[in-house]
C-alpha cells in the first residue's frame, strides 16, 4: 500500500513538472484566467465553504466570510488587477563598464511547489499562497490538514473540479503522505504550521536544497501602557484574541499592562467577553470550538483553576467547558508565574495570560529575551513609545492600537521571523516568494571593448579605476 502511494504521488509530481516544462504557465493571460476560475468556484461554493468552516471549527457564517472567504477573494482581485506588472521584467541601468548594454530583472517561477496548509484556519492558509503561487506561473500540488477534514475534502473536491491536475491538485491524508510529499524533487516548499513541524519540513527540505518559506507562529505579546484607551484596548484585544476562539497563529498570546491599570483593563476585557458573546458562551452559536478533543484537553489543563502558577483565574461563564461540542469559555489569567505552563508555549485557544509591568522598558526587556514573536501589538498614545517599539523590538508584523489586521491585506507582507517563521506573502510579496529574480544583460555585438582582456597593462588598471568609480 505504501509502495502504491509512494509511486502515485511520484507521478503526480512528474506529470506536473511534464506541464510545468510546457511553458503554459509563463504566460500572464493564463495565470490571470486561473485565478478567475479559482474566484469563480469560490463564489458559487460560498455557502458550502461556510458549512465546512462550521463543521470543523463551529464559525459562524460572518466569521467565515470575515476570516478566510472575504480575504481570499480580496487577495485573488488584488492578483488578477497586478499579476501582469509584477512578472513585467524591469530595465535596470547599468554602469559605464557594461557600455553599450542593457540589462533587465525577469521573475521565474520556481516550477512545482508544495504548499502545505494548517487546520485552524484551513480555507484561507490553503488558498492564499495557492493564489501566490498561481500568480508567479509555477504548478501547485497543495496538502490539506486532516483535522480539518470537512473544509480539506471540501477544498480538494473544488481543486479537482477546477484545474487540471497536471497544474494544480489537492492530495489528502496525514503524517504519511506528508512525509510521501517531503520525499518528492519540489523546487519550492510553502509550509503553515507549528515551529516543530516547520523544522521537519526545512529539513527534509535541505537535503534537496530545496528552498522554504515557513509560516509558523510563537507567543505573540501585546503591551498596553498608561496612555492607551483602555476601554477601546480592551474591546479590541478581546475581539483579536476570541477570533476562532483564539485558535489564531497572530492572536495576542499574553498581555504586558503597566501596573496602574490592571485592574481597569481586565475589568473591560471581562466585560466585553461578555458582551460578545454572553455570559455562557459555549452554547453561543456565534463562538467557535476547538478543532478536536486533543487540544480541547490541552487547553483544558492550561487553564487550570487549581494550578498556583497560573494566577487568578477570571471567568465568569455559566459553563466553563463543554466536551460534547469542543467548546472552552474566554478565560482570563491574572497575573501568572512566568514559569508557568501557559507561559511556555503558544496558547492557542481562548486563554488570555496578563501580566503587570512598571514600565514600557520592561515589556520591551521581557519580549527581546524570548524568541521573536510573529505578532506584537502595542497599546499606547505615547507617539515616543510606538516610535521604540516598532524600531527596536523584532517580530514578525503587528499593529498600534488594534490587534490582527496588519494580516488582512494584499499590500502589505505578512510572514515571521526567527522561530515564528522565514520569508513573507499576501500580494506583491506573495508573488516575489513564489518565484525568484532571474538577472539577464543584453550585450552589443557591434563593439567589443579591448581593454578587459589580457595581456594588462598600466593603461587597463587607470581605465578600469576611472569607469568602475
Amino acid at each position: 500500500m505504501m509502495d502504491n502511494k509512494k509511486e502515485q504521488t511520484a507521478a503526480l509530481v512528474q506529470a506536473q513538472q511534464s506541464f510545468f516544462a510546457s511553458g503554459k504557465t509563463l504566460s500572464t493571460v493564463f495565470r490571470k484566467e486561473q485565478l478567475k476560475q479559482l474566484r469563480k468556484v469560490i463564489i458559487s461554493h460560498q455557502t458550502d465553504i461556510e458549512e465546512a468552516l462550521h463543521a470543523d471549527l463551529g464559525k459562524a457564517p460572518f466569521e467565515a466570510y470575515e476570516t478566510e472567504i472575504g480575504l481570499v477573494l480580496e487577495e485573488i482581485s488584488y492578483a488578477i488587477r497586478h499579476v501582469a506588472s509584477w512578472a513585467r521584467p524591469k530595465r535596470v541601468s547599468l554602469s559605464a563598464a557594461h557600455f553599450p548594454a542593457a540589462a533587465r530583472i525577469y521573475r521565474d517561477p520556481h516550477g512545482v511547489v508544495l504548499i502545505m496548509s494548517p487546520w485552524n484556519y484551513p480555507f484561507m492558509l490553503t488558498i492564499a499562497p495557492l493564489i501566490s503561487a498561481i500568480a508567479a506561473g509555477n504548478c501547485a500540488i497543495v496538502k490539506p490538514s486532516r483535522y480539518s477534514l470537512h473544509t480539506s475534502e471540501l477544498i480538494i473536491s473544488l481543486i479537482a473540479d477546477t484545474f487540471d491536475q497536471h497544474y494544480i491538485a489537492a492530495v489528502s491524508g496525514g503524517r504519511e503522505e506528508n512525509t510521501l510529499l517531503l520525499e518528492q524533487p519540489f523546487d519550492f516548499i510553502f509550509f503553515t504550521g507549528s515551529p516543530a513541524v516547520g523544522k521537519v519540513v526545512a529539513q527534509a527540505a535541505a537535503q534537496r536544497l530545496v528552498p522554504v518559506c515557513l509560516e509558523l507562529g510563537g507567543k505573540s505579546p501585546c503591551i498596553v501602557d498608561t496612555t492607551a484607551d483602555i476601554d477601546l484596548a480592551a474591546r479590541r484585544i478581546i475581539w483579536g484574541k476570541l477570533l476562532n476562539a483564539g485558535q489564531t497563529c497572530v492572536a495576542p498570546d499574553y498581555v504586558l499592562v503597566c501596573e496602574q491599570i490592571k485592574d481597569r483593563l481586565l475589568a473591560a476585557m471581562n466585560r466585553y467577553i461578555k458582551m460578545f458573546y454572553g455570559t455562557d458562551p459555549v452554547h453561543n452559536d456565534q463562538y467557535p470550538s476547538i478543532i478536536n478533543e486533543h487540544h480541547f484537553d490541552r487547553l483544558c489543563a492550561l487553564a487550570d483553576k487549581s494550578n498556583p502558577l497560573n494566577g487568578t483565574a477570571i471567568c465568569n461563564a455559566v459553563v466553563f467547558c463543554d466536551r460534547t461540542i469542543r467548546k472552552i469559555a474566554p478565560v482570563l489569567l491574572d497575573n501568572p508565574a512566568v514559569d508557568s505552563s501557559v507561559m511556555q508555549d503558544e496558547i492557542f485557544g481562548p486563554i488570555l495570560p496578563v501580566l503587570p509591568i512598571r514600565t514600557v522598558a520592561d515589556a520591551m526587556q521581557f519580549i527581546s529575551q524570548r524568541p521573536i514573536p510573529l505578532a506584537l501589538y502595542l497599546f499606547s498614545n505615547d507617539v515616543r513609545v510606538q516610535k521604540e517599539i516598532s524600531l527596536r523590538l523584532r517580530f514578525g508584523g503587528g499593529c498600534i492600537n488594534d490587534t490582527i489586521m496588519h494580516l488582512a491585506t494584499p499590500r502589505l507582507p505578512f510572514g515571521g521571523a526567527g522561530n515564528s517563521g522565514l520569508g513573507q506573502y499576501h500580494g506583491k510579496f506573495g508573488f516575489e516568494t513564489f518565484s525568484r529574480p532571474k538577472t539577464v544583460v543584453k550585450k552589443s555585438s557591434a563593439i567589443d571593448i579591448p581593454i578587459r582582456y589580457p595581456p594588462y597593462s598600466a593603461t587597463n588598471n587607470t581605465f578600469i579605476h576611472f569607469i568602475m568609480k
